[in-house]
């Protein structure tokens, strides 16, 4: 084991453990609102905050090792595609922005889930929620696992099974305790360094490669197709790339981890300030971290498992400490994403499922054991299911994010935009969008790519012409905010 490398990262991880231990006290001392604190933090997030949680939550696994694996292998056109993240956080939170954050606090929502059960007053609206979360999240969970471990692997040389086993221990004992405001405080910490790391590694494989005219050279002479927007075998069509934007680029809105951030800064003033810095660091970071894996290949070739570039190149370019330093920053957004998708799991099983189906009467004490008790759970089945990785997760992880899109995107949007959507629409949409695109994710893996588009673009346009179609031809009637919230408070009333 290099212990100059392990040693800042252990000391990184214990900074990381004393936050979430922070964070759990503040928790208990809640109250009441523990729900609430444990799983939104409060809604108390300010612009800064908001913005690294937003950033460290989809800057994950797949952006710091799996992406630039993939653009080690397939040149520049992958960081083409990578750049059309830059636009995530601006286009969450100016689709969602105030609207969803209002609605939100008007229906109490603490998740997503809540936000479309009060919407769309619908059981089975909550349940395809609920199911489609748990299904594709696993797939996203285990992704970050597997980088995780590939991380702690690349770094100790011990084995990948005992890398995941240190790595899920790690992540499930700071997660539990801690909460949503641990998970928020944390990714502005690791927001920060991801930063600093991105450029300290950018700058120093840029040195070892002889200077940027060098690199390009050294690239051209083995592959020209690596430096040209189309791959390394030119297979990036424009249509892929186009429609590649829809997964990263405007269908995140769709993603319950990040829409959920939507509803836990707490004035306007923080979210205008997080439309900026997050824009700002998201460019950064993915721009830097891609190059850095084409740029790598000149300096080592032959790497054969893509999500062990970063760690391999970091040790091979910087000297032992400061590697362990910046290896903090893919380990930051590995944890950070984790830990958020752990939250937004447990939360689905506790608060949208146990609460409103099984136990409504629960008392606050068996809620907290029982959130602490299934996220624990959920922790263990992800460990499972990494026991066995791919070569490149940043495919898996991929697939998740089209799946939760396809079956979310036009429920939330349609939802708070259009005053003739129903409950029928968003069932027709999440049927038609999740089976769609199984359907087809399973089509281009056997045929390619139907007409060139990446998987996700048609389950969203399906699933679109669904949510329209039922829900002016079913039971069509103009929705009232105003009258919806009047409608809850004699309900709450009557119960009461």
């Amino acid at each position: 084991m290099n212990w100059s490398v392990i040693i800042p990262m252990l000391g990184f991880l214990v900074i990381i453990f004393f936050i979430g231990i922070w964070s759990s006290r503040k928790t208990a001392a809640s109250g009441d609102g523990f729900i609430q604190d444990y799983f939104l933090g409060g809604r108390e997030l300010g612009g800064f905050v908001l913005a690294m949680t937003m950033v460290a939550t989809y800057g994950s696994a797949s952006s710091f090792l799996g992406g630039p694996g993939t653009a080690y292998t397939m040149g520049f056109g992958w960081i083409l595609l990578a750049m059309s993240q830059v636009v995530t956080g601006y286009f969450v939170l100016m689709i969602l922005g105030k609207k969803f954050a209002i609605l939100a606090r008007r229906y109490k929502a603490i998740t997503l889930i809540d936000f479309l059960k009060m919407r769309y007053q619908s059981t089975a609206v909550v349940i395809l929620s609920a199911l489609a979360i748990i299904i594709f999240l696993f797939s996203a969970m285990a992704a970050q696992w597997i980088g995780g471990a590939r991380l702690v692997e690349s770094l100790t040389g011990i084995s990948y099974n005992t890398a995941l086993f240190i790595f899920a221990i790690s992540v499930l004992v700071y997660v539990t305790i801690g909460g949503f405001r641990a998970v928020a405080v944390t990714d502005a910490v690791q927001g920060a360094v991801m930063v600093v790391g991105t450029f300290v590694l950018l700058i120093a494989v840029i040195i070892a490669g002889g200077g940027v005219p060098n690199i390009i050279g050294d690239l051209v002479s083995e592959n020209p197709n690596l430096i040209t927007p189309f791959g390394n075998e030119g297979n990036l069509s424009k249509a892929y790339v186009s429609s590649f934007w829809i997964l990263v680029g405007v269908g995140v809105v769709g993603l319950p981890q990040i829409a959920v951030r939507s509803m836990s800064y707490k004035s306007s003033t923080a979210m205008h300030r997080a439309l900026i810095i997050g824009t700002i660091v998201t460019g950064v970071i993915m721009l830097n971290m891609h190059l850095i894996g084409v740029f790598a290949r000149p300096i080592l070739p032959g790497i054969e498992v893509g999500d062990q570039v970063i760690p391999l190149i970091s040790m091979e370019v910087l000297p032992a400490w400061v590697a362990g330093v910046v290896l903090a920053a893919p380990m930051a957004a590995i944890m950070s994403t984790v830990d958020s998708l752990l939250i937004l799991v447990s939360s689905t099983v506790v608060k949208d499922v146990y609460l409103n189906y099984v136990k409504p009467d629960a008392s606050m004490k068996a809620v907290k054991r029982a959130s602490f008790g299934v996220t624990g759970f959920l922790g263990i089945i992800v460990y499972l299911l990494a026991l066995n990785p791919p070569d490149l997760l940043i495919f898996l992880n991929l697939f998740a994010f089209g799946g939760l899109e396809a079956a979310f995107i036009w429920p939330i949007v349609m939802g708070l935009y259009w005053k003739y959507s129903n409950k029928h629409g968003a069932i027709a949409s999440m049927i038609v969008g999740i089976s769609s695109y199984i359907g087809l994710h399973f089509y281009n893996q056997a045929n390619g790519e139907l007409f060139g588009l990446h998987t996700v673009a048609i389950p969203v346009l399906l699933s679109f012409i669904a949510f329209v179609t039922a829900s002016l031809l079913i039971d069509r009637k103009a929705y009232s905010f105003t009258e919806a919230r009047r409608e809850q408070l004699k309900h709450e009333q009557s119960v009461n």
